[in-house]
């Protein structure tokens, strides 16, 4: 698809690197610890759910599984939030919080839910107030995009629009968060760097807080990123796929190389980022 510098286009799970920084900030604050369990947020969780913390969500621990285990929510529909939150609990935890890893988007709307009850502030206002415009993201949104001016449309594998999936409740702090390739990499710059978190939240950010089970370009799981060595170099990174998009992202600190690829169709795969990590 055409591009220029403005066009916006939906980051899907890459979303979640903006989750984890949002609770990192609170953590910073004292409005919330990593040890923090679900029970001081929701005190109507399912008992096997009380020991899950905010570590467990973080770094897909928490025995929560990923939408597919959640066959009951369409994507493309808006739900209330205490609906969607009762849903979540319809489905058992895969195993108890702290003894596996598994991917799971589910714990990323949770942990924005959290944000907003400790902030006292709706989750993108929160995001708006202190990432977009601190680190001066001016093309970078939570939510629906209304009218806004210079949005992608997603398209699938042959080039036909597809539907955009609801992004206000469902992928609320899981794949919420339009951007530019511009704009991310300054997002990218300013996690590397420190300028939007300070020690020791950067580096619990950016390095392993959980084994993965997988190869070692994906061995570890921070807060929101992927971490591992590529050519025996420490790099972190993310994917994203939401309907009609895809993307990734990904930093290279020791040779200064960041990626970012941001597609509006479904016909974007692996393939494509191949020559970025040669």
């Amino acid at each position: 698809m055409d591009d220029t510098t403005q066009t916006r286009y939906q980051l899907a799970s890459v979303s979640k690197q903006f989750t984890a920084a949002a609770v990192l900030l609170l953590v910073a604050d004292g409005k919330l610890a990593r040890d923090d369990r679900l029970g001081r947020w929701f005190g109507d969780s399912p008992p096997e759910w009380q020991n899950i913390t905010l570590h467990h969500l973080l770094t897909h621990t928490a025995g929560l599984g990923h939408w597919e285990d959640y066959p009951m929510i369409d994507l493309a529909q808006r739900m209330e939030p205490g609906e969607l939150l009762t849903t979540f609990h319809r489905v058992p935890l895969m195993f108890p919080p702290g003894t596996g890893w598994s991917y799971s988007s589910p714990g990323y709307v949770l942990l924005a839910h959290v944000v907003e009850r400790a902030a006292d502030t709706p989750y993108r206002v929160f995001l708006a107030d202190r990432i977009f415009d601190r680190l001066g993201l001016t093309s970078t949104f939570a939510g629906s995009p209304g009218a806004r001016p210079n949005l992608a449309v997603g398209h699938d594998a042959e080039e036909r629009p597809v539907p955009a999936w609801e992004l206000d409740v469902v992928g609320m702090g899981a794949g919420d968060v339009w951007s530019t390739a511009k704009d991310v990499l300054t997002w990218l710059d300013a996690l590397e760097s420190g300028r939007l978190l300070s020690e020791p939240h950067r580096t619990l950010m950016l390095t392993e807080r959980a084994r993965t089970g997988k190869g070692p370009d994906t061995s570890g799981y921070g807060y929101g990123v992927f971490v591992g060595e590529l050519d025996g170099r420490r790099w972190w990174h993310h994917s994203g796929h939401n309907a009609g998009f895809k993307a990734y992202v990904g930093n290279i600190p020791e040779r200064g190389r960041r990626i970012v690829v941001l597609s509006n169709t479904e016909a974007t795969n692996a393939g494509t980022m191949e020559p970025l990590l040669a």
